[in-house]
């Protein structure tokens, strides 16, 4: 079962790379200049309208929850580069130094997938989409209470391995939905 979970993640992986990939020639890395919190704030908006959709069962927007889906790991990935990236004062980097770094932090999150699935026995598997969307919104709640704290924690995590667990959960949905 492992090596399916890691062919479909990284087809999910894929998807959001192409994506991200075509945004950065289209757009720069313009999402440099917004703060963490600011970066949160718009997975927020796409945790939100995905549980709206859950519960309301209809789109007016006519944008599928799968897109939804895909922007909350591309803007976890933007936010774990932005902040590491926090002493970098370029706001324009270079697509292909720029995916390097999609990639690395790609690779650290499904390392961390993979020990945790060792762990849990893929638990997730037998867990309901909606499910996924409200451990992120949690987790997003997490994150604003440690930006709160100044960044401190008495025994949590960072807010680094909350945006690897929300770009999991975003990944297991996707793959749950049968988008990989």
């Amino acid at each position: 079962m492992q090596t399916d979970t890691n062919s479909q993640f990284d087809e999910v992986i894929q998807r959001c790379r192409d994506l991200f990939s075509k945004k950065t020639i289209d757009y720069g890395t313009a999402w440099r200049i917004l703060r963490p919190s600011s970066l949160t704030d718009q997975i927020f908006i796409k945790a939100s309208r995905i549980r709206s959709l859950e519960e309301k069962k209809v789109s007016k927007v006519g944008e599928p929850i799968e897109d939804e889906y895909v922007g909350i790991i591309n803007y976890c990935i933007i936010t774990i580069i932005q902040l590491k990236l926090d002493a970098d004062d370029r706001m324009e980097i270079p697509a292909k130094e720029m995916l390097e770094l999609y990639d690395k932090e790609v690779t650290i999150t499904k390392d961390l997938m993979n020990a945790k699935n060792h762990d849990y026995g893929e638990a997730w598997r037998e867990m309901k989409v909606s499910t996924f969307t409200d451990l992120i919104l949690m987790k997003l709640l997490r994150v604003r209470q440690i930006d709160g704290n100044d960044g401190k924690t008495l025994v949590s995590e960072g807010v680094i391995a909350n945006y690897r667990d929300m770009m999991n959960y975003a990944i297991f949905a996707l793959i749950q939905m049968g988008n990989t």
